[in-house]
């Protein structure tokens, strides 16, 4: 399977860009902006493509041709404004998928955020009032999504730690806020892409009692 990982160069992207490779049956293209970003993705077998996120469709379209799937697990970062988290988060996502079916691809899996489905409910979490303009550009970017025809996963990650992967989650509608690694969203991204049943869902997920590939078959 050939995938197009948008974000490439952030913790998630780069744990899937290696696991992408390592797996033998896949060939990840790492799309970055800076061209200083390419060594290292080339020094693992992988491709790149250098386009920026906040330019044209047609250019993230012409990194997607030819490409089984596309992976957006983009963000602006935690350090950064409303300003660059609807530009990226949203509005990039959204131009990533209309990317994605300008070139024919439908396969799309995108990294969102636990307990942002819930975003105008009454009662939402805490954790999605916190940052409003963050949950409000996942929970816009889900729903456009799972309007855009494309064949998705929504993967709702809790709270992002580094801590060395353990290959067990829990997956549900609605879960309390927990945590998870970076490395699990990883790998739970390259199941998800490895399993046909994950296509129409969205979900959260923490770190759990459950192999990644069990959680996602019991979807």
């Amino acid at each position: 399977m050939n995938v197009l990982v948008i974000g490439a160069n952030g913790q998630i992207g780069q744990h899937l860009v290696t696991k992408l490779q390592e797996s033998g049956k896949h060939q990840a293209t790492a799309m970055v902006r800076n061209e200083e970003q390419t060594a290292k993705f080339e020094a693992q077998g992988a491709k790149t493509a250098l386009v920026d996120l906040e330019g044209s469709i047609e250019k993230i379209a012409e990194a997607a041709r030819g490409m089984d799937a596309v992976v957006f697990t983009a963000g602006s970062g935690g350090h950064t404004g409303a300003d660059k988290t609807m530009l990226i988060d949203l509005d990039g996502a959204i131009k990533s998928m209309k990317a994605a079916k300008q070139a024919g691809v439908k396969r799309f899996v995108i990294v969102s955020a636990i307990g942002v489905h819930r975003y105008h409910d009454g009662n939402h979490d805490q954790t999605t009032s916190a940052i409003s303009y963050y949950s409000a550009a996942k929970y816009y970017a889900d729903v456009w999504l799972q309007d855009s025809g494309l064949d998705y996963t929504i993967i709702r990650p809790g709270g992002l730690t580094n801590d060395p992967g353990t290959g067990k989650v829990d997956v549900a509608n609605d879960l309390e806020f927990g945590s998870i690694s970076r490395e699990d969203v990883a790998s739970a991204i390259l199941a998800a892409l490895e399993n046909d049943q994950t296509i129409g869902k969205s979900f959260d997920m923490i770190n759990g009692e459950t192999s990644i590939e069990d959680a996602l078959k019991a979807l």
